[in-house]
């Protein structure tokens, strides 16, 4: 019996200690992400008007908005600049510079600052000087007061509490250069992509006619119209110092100039004015200068993800 009983516990010490397979903890893989460059701003201070330049095309070669660079060099007609004329690219206040702190010259003395006498405050049981006759006059420590409720209530305490100082709002960091938040501004079929060499600034997106064209980020519409050739009805929306996105060969325009726009806002529709389909040409400039759109495009967002 008592062999039987060490046996048993054998079998059950056995079973409380299972055979498990070693685990390996596999190494997650990072996703890939788009490494965008914002870079420095490389445009110059001045630009020189050349033959077939007008002022919405310089604007858009640089970033800008027209209508303040022509307040900036007191354009009075926008169609019309003359070929070889400067025009500054900047405000006037960023150019301001401000005059240096000037040295003392050798030999001369300079006194420092002199601080404000400090005031000592008085209590109000502490004596003051008396006009006339220069004695010295001070209140009784303390008064004698006959008893009653409302003498007793007024000697009592405030139960009432401090108010709390209000809590000043939490500030938001601003928002860093190259964080606009972007987003596909069409639907369709990309039929064609960015190419430096091949000097296409954007890409095509093709579609039907009538149907949506929305922001692709927010921003500041500054620029409507059929005055860029080969664009077509053009929008152009300003989203901060840095960026800009342009909205070309719309059959429709449904904002205006100076109109501040949402994500995903319809701005237009989609159609073929001057060009050869029906299609979106979409850009993203960075300083003015084209970039690659699909570098800033999530695919994943594309409702239909073709990126051919």
């Amino acid at each position: 019996m008592k062999w039987l009983i060490l046996f048993s516990l054998f079998l059950a010490a056995c079973a409380t200690e299972p055979n498990r397979a070693p685990v390996v903890e596999q190494n997650a893989v990072p996703p890939v992400s788009r490494n965008v460059q914002i870079g420095k701003d490389w445009r110059p201070q001045v630009y020189t008007v050349k033959n077939g330049d007008t002022l919405f095309g310089i604007a858009l070669e640089f970033g800008l908005d027209y209508r303040e660079l022509a307040q900036w060099n007191n354009i009075t007609n926008i169609n019309r600049i003359v070929s070889g004329r400067q025009l500054r690219l900047t405000p006037p206040s960023e150019t301001a510079v401000t005059a240096p702190l000037q040295m003392a010259a050798p030999g001369e003395v300079t006194s420092p600052l002199q601080s404000a006498t400090p005031v000592s405050g008085q209590s109000l049981a502490s004596p003051t000087p008396s006009s006339s006759s220069g004695m010295l006059k001070s209140e009784p420590l303390a008064i004698e007061i006959p008893y009653s409720e409302k003498a007793l209530e007024a000697l009592q305490p405030s139960a009432q509490a401090p108010a709390a100082a209000p809590v000043p709002p939490v500030q938001q960091p601003p928002k860093q250069a190259g964080e606009v938040d972007w987003g596909w501004p069409a639907e369709g079929k990309v039929i064609s992509t960015f190419s430096e060499t091949a000097n296409l600034k954007g890409i095509d997106i093709a579609g039907k006619m009538g149907e949506p064209v929305v922001a692709s980020a927010p921003g500041k519409v500054v620029y409507t119209g059929s005055g860029l050739r080969g664009y077509g009805k053009l929008i152009i929306i300003k989203h901060d110092k840095t960026f800009l996105s342009a909205y070309a060969h719309n059959s429709k325009i449904l904002v205006k100039e100076g109109q501040e726009v949402n994500k995903g806002e319809e701005i237009g529709e989609m159609g073929n004015s001057d060009a050869n389909q029906v299609m979106l040409h979409f850009e993203i400039r960075r300083f003015g200068k084209p970039v690659d759109p699909m570098n800033y495009l999530k695919p994943d967002q594309h409702d239909q993800g073709a990126h051919s």
